[in-house]
């Protein structure tokens, strides 16, 4: 086949450019990528090979190899693992052909480090390689296949193929480097990367013997090759033997992420079932942690051997953003995603998991150590919404969930969200029964609604939720321990045990005062309404929305509807306060011809301080107007 010129898609000129002006602030991370990617390899041709071990044919030790020449400037990365078809080179190096590319690149900032990490999330590190080289040459050979692929690449929004011979199934890169990067055409500074980032790689890294001295102290050359990493499976360790250090460097490895992790959990489990676990916090959110539809999860290995990337099954979805793998001493090593589905096996390992990483959390939430509590804070930043998901999903474990959960409060000016359901109820009022939060479209909107306004009177805190998912997480959470946890934007307020006698007195002479207003207010709004009542929510507002318990939020009405979900919701309650101007002016115009208007008015305002959408806002402004120059002449 001739040698074919083809252009790269335009994702990938973007994200060459980016390479090659130096995003990275550590070139010496390209070698681990391509070092990962090749292990990578490896391990699907295990996988593969399973069902077909012809695939090996006669060279079943897989391995890695890392040479260079000085004269020729290039360095060589090579592997025996599954290779790639030509049809494979083209989707895997000359497109980016993962969904979200269109939102990974808007994320990108121009910041060197919080970029790479976004690189390495989305599974680019091959395009690393031009950091430090100003022409790439990868020639790759499926197993199972008798010609090879030659893909080559100066970075320049070109690349060539052609048919090729190749010894070998698998995959040879050579870099043809820059100058000024000699450290890469030496022996030396070559193991020190490997040690440091790719000790952990369970196949042999080989590279060439340095040369020795014989006991005279004679140089002699070097023959053969060497393993320069201890390839061995880093989880199979006991944790005595294994530095922070490493743990670090293998999550980079199995996440590709270029940030070091939160936390992580090491532990062999022994019993019906046996496995090893090694789970991961991650410090950031990947770009696509909200997209429920990814395929996000953990690798898993039975014996030590791959079998599958992205083990979803095995960590349910409010923890999809935990990374690392479990390796089983019980499954079958053909386990396939439709088994894992139904296995009862399965189930066990993923009850076990949640338990270690709840645990995990709770350890530094909960922990006296300012440097723990600073490392959940980070959590709750990144991952906050998505643990909230796990009270509606996960029963069996919605009490610990709720424990870990954060809020921001009535209490501070702050947005964050830091005050915790324990410590809530550690500071609630005496004669305080319930655990009070309203839910709003935004921070703003929860803090200033009128809802607030007697509360914050009588000093009781309201937990403010002002994010699309807590509509979803309130429906899962109705108490904490042993308080009920109650809407202030729902069913009649109970705060008998804050009023004293005069005030109870108060409320009951001014919604007899106010009957035959409440009755023609009533009557004017008609189906608009279920009921109009006098409040005890307000002290400065005129009126407000509620619905009853048992009803749908306002807040989520219109969530769904924004979601484009026909929603049916209920008739609110209309609530005024006796105590405002606007109310006694409704009083006074009892008999006057403009009380119609006065009390659209007063629905209309209440409803926009609820966050909701008019239906006829022209009217609304309209009507107001007129009532201004009314009372203005």
């Amino acid at each position: 086949m001739a040698k074919e010129t083809l252009g790269f898609q335009t994702e990938v000129k973007q994200l060459l450019q980016l390479m090659i002006h130096s995003l990275y602030s550590n070139k010496e991370i390209f070698l681990r990528e391509l070092i990962s990617n090749a292990s990578d390899a490896c391990d699907k041709l295990r996988f593969e090979a399973l069902n077909d071990a012809s695939l090996y044919g006669d060279d079943s030790e897989l391995k890695i190899s890392l040479s260079f020449d000085k004269e020729a400037r290039t360095l060589t990365l090579s592997d025996n693992g599954i290779g790639m078809s030509r049809d494979e080179v083209v989707k895997n190096i000359g497109t980016i052909a993962r969904s979200g590319t269109k939102e990974f690149f808007g994320k990108l900032s121009g910041d060197a480090q919080k970029d790479a990490n976004l690189i390495g999330q989305f599974g680019v590190g091959f395009y690393s390689a031009f950091i430090v080289a100003d022409k790439v040459t990868l020639t790759s050979r499926r197993a199972g296949e008798t010609t090879a692929t030659q893909w080559e690449s100066a970075g320049d929004g070109e690349f060539t193929l052609e048919e090729v011979a190749k010894e070998g199934r698998g995959t040879e890169i050579v870099l043809h480097l820059k100058e000024g990067e000699d450290e890469y055409l030496s022996d030396w500074s070559l193991r020190s990367i490997i040690r440091k980032y790719s000790d952990h790689i369970t196949l042999p890294i080989f590279m060439p013997k340095t040369a020795g001295y014989d006991d005279e102290g004679n140089v002699t050359p070097a023959e053969g090759v060497e393993a320069v990493n201890q390839a061995s499976a880093l989880w199979a360790r006991p944790k005595s033997e294994i530095s922070d250090e490493q743990y670090t460097e293998f999550y980079k490895h199995v996440s590709h992420d270029f940030e070091a992790p939160l936390a992580w959990s090491h532990a062999r489990v022994e019993g019906k079932q046996e496995y090893t676990e090694l789970l991961y916090i991650p410090k950031r959110a990947p770009f696509d942690m909200h997209d429920r539809e990814r395929r996000h999860g953990i690798k898993l290995y039975v014996r030590r051997v791959f079998i599958m990337e992205d083990a979803e099954k095995l960590l349910p979805q409010y923890l999809r953003f935990v990374r690392g793998l479990i390796d089983s001493s019980n499954l079958p090593l053909n386990v396939s995603r439709e088994i894992l589905q139904h296995s009862k096996d399965i189930e066990q390992i993923k009850q076990g998991c949640v338990k270690k990483v709840l645990g995990l959390l709770e350890s530094m939430a909960n922990s006296d150590d300012a440097a723990e509590q600073a490392k959940y804070a980070t959590f709750w930043e990144q991952f906050g919404r998505v643990m909230k998901e796990g009270v509606a999903e996960d029963f069996a474990n919605k009490d610990r969930i709720a424990g870990l959960l954060r809020f921001a409060s009535s209490h501070t000016d702050s947005t964050d969200q830091n005050v915790s359901l324990a410590a809530y109820v550690g500071r609630m009022k005496e004669g305080q029964d319930k655990i009070y939060f309203i839910t709003a479209d935004s921070f703003a909107a929860a803090k200033n609604s009128p809802h607030l306004e007697v509360f914050r009177k009588k000093g009781i805190e309201v937990l403010l939720m002002s994010e699309r998912v807590d509509e979803w997480m309130i429906s899962g959470l109705t108490e904490f321990d042993g308080k009920k946890l109650q809407s202030v934007t729902k069913g009649e307020l109970d705060l008998s045990n804050f009023e004293n006698e005069e005030e109870k007195q108060q409320q009951e002479a001014a919604a007899s005062e106010l009957k035959d207003v409440l009755d023609k207010v009533k009557a004017v709004l008609g189906d608009k309404v279920k009921d109009v009542r006098v409040t005890n929510r307000l002290t400065d507002s005129p009126a407000c929305i509620v619905v009853e318990n048992q009803d749908m939020s306002a807040n989520l009405e219109r969530l769904l509807k924004s979601a484009g979900q026909d929603v049916k919701g209920s008739k609110p309650i209309l609530e005024i306060n006796p105590e405002h101007m606007l109310v006694k002016k409704l009083k006074a115009e009892l008999e006057g011809e403009r009380f119609g208007d006065w009390t659209e008015l007063l629905f209309d305002q209440a409803q926009l301080a609820e966050g909701a959408q008019l239906d006829d806002p022209a009217t609304f402004v309209k009507r107001l107007n007129s009532l201004m120059i009314s009372v203005a002449a």
